[in-house]
């Protein structure tokens, strides 16, 4: 007997009606060919379908299945028993939520098959009432830190004399000594993070018009930039502040580089042809740390946050210059840099004061 075209069920394994199992692998990668339409990395879906498979697995249900209640008790769980930290468990309800998203729209079919084929429909399991509040601007953990001035400046000057002690030693590794030395300036020269400073290259610095006495280092550009939901690297020119590190910049290059051979486009490369590793970085950052006996609580990272925090708090700077440098999509991610300074609210309301007041003497001037 012929059927309604209404009632017919679409069915992509041969005629037959999928099981539980193969409908779930459908939807799912269903799912991650939308991602990819929209330019979600690999190993960004990758995760993401772990995290909805770690779901089904925990509450013993399919998606089409989920209640409220099966979400509560995974990320109860993930938070309580597991100890994961804020940020996963919000990451894992992100997850949850855009699949649920996807499994839901109207765009799709998926309810209309999974109601024939189960006699139930998907449904949102991550609303208001469950999710993780987002209440900081920012993920970082309070026990990492910003270099202080002086021992930003210890730390550099050790670096440096690590180069010399090994040639007086005369053991190998002098260049890669001065390299990293150099790595650690420029990663606070400019407020770098890990990869955009590992993967820069000659070619990205070029002459600020407004600054000729920068030279060739005037302004970086940077092409590794930290994407956005999924997005291709975020790409940012970061004006040179500081007459030093454009001059130690040009001294690499003129050199150190060329003792690595011809040609050499990397800023930070190896003597295999490769770019510096971050863990080769992190090592000898913290070979340094722990001779100079610095409290803890520095990584790689803190030369981003040194140079933010000595900007804002110690050079004046406006906290919107200071978000353009970084690359900071929200203004509240860079100001957070101004915490570590209790002078910073009371510099800014001098200098707000100053303002006002040089305008009342100036228009005094005018009417007189």
């Amino acid at each position: 007997m012929a059927q309604d075209d209404e009632n017919v069920l679409f069915v992509p394994f041969g005629g037959e009606a999928p099981d539980p199992e193969s409908f779930l692998t459908l939807v799912l990668d269903g799912w991650e060919r939308q991602q990819r339409a929209k330019d979600f990395s690999p190993s960004t879906i990758r995760t993401r379908r772990h995290v909805v498979l770690s779901l089904v697995d925990f509450s013993g249900r399919y998606p089409w299945q989920w209640t409220l209640g099966d979400a509560d008790d995974f990320f109860s769980h993930a938070r309580a028993v597991r100890n994961l930290s804020h940020g996963t468990v919000r990451s894992y309800q992100g997850a949850v939520k855009l699949f649920c998203d996807y499994a839901c729209s109207p765009h799709y079919d998926w309810c209309e098959q999974s109601a024939k084929l189960f006699g139930q429909v998907f449904a949102q399991v991550v609303t208001e009432l469950n999710r993780v509040t987002h209440a900081q601007p920012t993920e970082a953990r309070p026990a990492k830190r910003p270099f202080s001035q002086r021992e930003l400046q210890e730390l550099f000057d050790l670096a440096d004399l690590e180069v010399v002690r090994i040639l007086d030693s005369g053991r190998k590794g002098a260049l890669a000594a001065w390299r990293d030395a150099i790595a650690f300036k420029t990663a606070y020269g400019w407020g770098l993070r890990s990869d955009e400073l590992r993967h820069l290259q000659v070619a990205d610095f070029s002459r600020n018009g407004k600054a000729p006495f920068l030279g060739d280092h005037g302004v970086l550009r940077v092409r590794w930039g930290k994407p956005h939901r999924g997005s291709a690297k975020k790409v940012r020119s970061v004006l040179t502040v500081w007459e030093w590190s454009a001059e130690m910049v040009a001294d690499w290059i003129r050199n150190g580089l060329p003792r690595y051979g011809h040609p050499v486009t990397d800023l930070f490369p190896t003597s295999a042809g490769k770019i510096v590793g971050e863990s080769h970085l992190i090592g000898r950052l913290h070979d340094l740390v722990d001779e100079l006996g610095f409290p803890p609580g520095l990584d790689l990272h803190s030369f981003r946050r040194s140079y933010a925090t000595h900007l804002v708090t110690g050079e004046g700077f406006d906290v919107a210059f200071v978000q353009l440098q970084l690359g900071h999509e929200h203004a509240a991610t860079t100001s957070i840099y101004t915490l570590p300074s209790p002078d910073y609210q009371r510099l800014a309301l001098e200098r707000v004061h100053e303002r006002i007041i040089n305008a009342a003497l100036e228009l005094r001037e005018r009417k007189h």
